[in-house]
């Protein structure tokens, strides 16, 4: 099985593997640091604990294996700034993954978020039999809606979710970029 690289280094921004143990006092820092900025769109954030965060870490590297769920740090000069992914939902086909980012309020404005994207979107067309990555958003987070335009995605559907977090509309804004489509290396 073709997995991603386990570092993608962005020049000063690196994603990398998490490390359960080592990186759980840091990570837990950044989420209390971070609660008030994420709780509008996050809904795991109502549930934040930091049993939930040392479990949330300790399944990773099963899931990872299991090429189903590849979740990052991202970290600056060293130091941990938010956490990302590329993984595929148990309701889209087999040859569509997603990508989900979110920063520390204090990382914010500084184009991390779109790097971070578009690393994680080169990386999925790096695996076998990807042939579209996805990004998805409630409508109303319109910082939400700017990374992927700026990466070439296109509006792919809008469709009805549970609004689970506080800001959220009731609907799912899908973004979708294809392989034969990306301008991204």
């Amino acid at each position: 099985m073709d997995l991603p690289q386990h570092v993608i280094a962005l020049d000063g921004l690196t994603l990398r593997r998490f490390d359960a143990v080592a990186d759980l006092p840091e990570f837990l820092a950044v989420i209390e640091e971070s609660l008030e900025h994420l709780r509008p769109w996050m809904p795991w954030v109502a549930g934040h604990s930091p049993a939930g965060t040392a479990e949330f870490l300790a399944e990773r590297p099963e899931l990872w294996a299991s090429g189903r769920d590849f979740t990052y740090a991202i970290t600056r000069d060293g130091a941990i700034v938010g956490a990302c992914g590329l993984f595929r939902r148990e309701d889209t086909p087999e040859d569509v993954r997603e990508i989900g980012y979110w920063l520390h309020p204090a990382a914010t404005g500084r184009g991390l978020a779109t790097r971070t994207a578009r690393a994680l979107t080169a990386e999925a067309f790096r695996l076998p039999g990807v042939e579209c990555v996805e990004i998805v958003h409630d409508p109303a987070n319109r910082a939400g809606g700017a990374v992927p335009a700026r990466l070439g995605f296109t509006e792919h559907l809008r469709r009805p979710a549970e609004a689970l977090a506080p800001a959220e509309t009731g609907e799912e804004l899908v973004w979708r970029l294809t392989r034969e489509r990306t301008p991204v290396s």
